[in-house]
């Protein structure tokens, strides 16, 4: 009887290991596919005639220990019309201080102290959109307080911008982390972006997929007015990711490109930041499909962590008895 038993443990793990690896074959192809055909921002076929004048706009709220490199990064920029505009979101630290220091000594810097947010209006949302009152170019910017830039970004999105006739592009950045959770779960996070949110999704114009990543993106000003502004998404936590659904569907030309080696955000600070970096990728699949969005998450869970039992079992379940 005992052997037996062992018998069918023995059949169902091997069929969940099966599983598990035509599982990884797949998103190991998938992954593959969205790595090596997603197309690089700095990679392109350079038509534009102009340039536009940028408005970067600049949410922060509690960034003192960041703020300062990414405005450092983006006043570096080598193109030659643009205009920071940095927003203060009720800082209870230094990052005010921050802010206003840079303005003092760059003039293209604008320092916006949001005003007390009104009822129904995320925080965030509210201070794009006080950042875009003030915000005087054709081309708008969003980016994050902790994300650093290489020299040449604002040039190359603007020039990839014009020369492929686009109305928005999203970059996908260099996710670092700092501490060894983050670090952990960073492989899931990367499975199910190139799996669910790849490139080769956003930007097949047959498919219903579009986001932004709130690191980066950028986008001409009439077609952010034309969408709704951030008035638009004034109540989702998800903001980027709602404002590139809506401008797919608005039927709006939209990229995804990769950036990595000129773009680097910060993944998380903590597990609780790590938890709602997943619900930013989650959250927008659950409004289209609450289903499909719980069985993703628990599918890639399942890939990446059931190996470890089943190793264990392995490993005692196979080892040389004593006699």
């Amino acid at each position: 009887m005992v052997d037996i038993t062992i018998d069918i443990f023995n059949f169902v793990f091997t069929v969940i290991l099966v599983g598990v690896f035509l599982a990884w074959l797949s998103l190991m192809h998938s992954m593959y596919q969205s790595f090596t055909k997603t197309p690089f921002l700095d990679k392109f076929d350079d038509k534009s005639t102009s340039t536009p004048k940028v408005s970067v706009i600049l949410p922060a709220r509690n960034e003192e220990e960041f703020i300062g490199k990414c405005l450092e990064t983006l006043s570096m920029q080598d193109y030659n019309d643009f205009e920071i505009i940095a927003i203060d979101d009720s800082s209870d630290d230094k990052t005010g201080e921050i802010i206003e220091k840079f303005a003092k000594e760059d003039s293209r810097i604008i320092h916006v102290r949001a005003r007390e947010k009104p009822e129904k209006w995320m925080g965030k949302n509210w201070a794009c959109m006080e950042g875009f009152k003030k915000a005087k170019g054709d081309v708008l910017l969003f980016t994050d307080a902790d994300t650093k830039f290489e020299k040449n970004v604002m040039t190359l999105s603007v020039s990839h911008l014009q020369s492929e006739n686009l109305d928005a592009l999203t970059v996908i950045p260099r996710l670092r982390c700092i501490d060894k959770i983050t670090k952990i779960t960073l492989p899931m996070l990367s499975t199910f972006l190139h799996s669910r949110y790849s490139a080769l999704n956003v930007n097949n114009p047959k498919k219903k997929v579009g986001y932004f990543f709130g690191s980066f993106f950028i986008i001409k000003r009439n077609v952010y007015e034309e969408i709704g502004t951030h008035e638009k998404v004034k109540q989702e936590i998800i903001e980027d990711g709602a404002l590139g659904k809506i401008t797919k569907e608005s039927g709006y030309a939209l990229k995804m490109v990769r950036g990595e080696h000129l773009i680097e955000a910060l993944y998380s600070r903590s597990s609780k930041e790590m938890w709602n970096g997943l619900k930013r990728l989650m959250v927008p699949l659950y409004h289209q499909s609450s289903s499909s969005a719980i069985g993703v998450f628990f599918a890639v869970l399942f890939i990446l962590f059931m190996p470890i039992p089943i190793l264990g079992y392995s490993i005692i379940a196979f080892q040389p008895s004593l006699s």
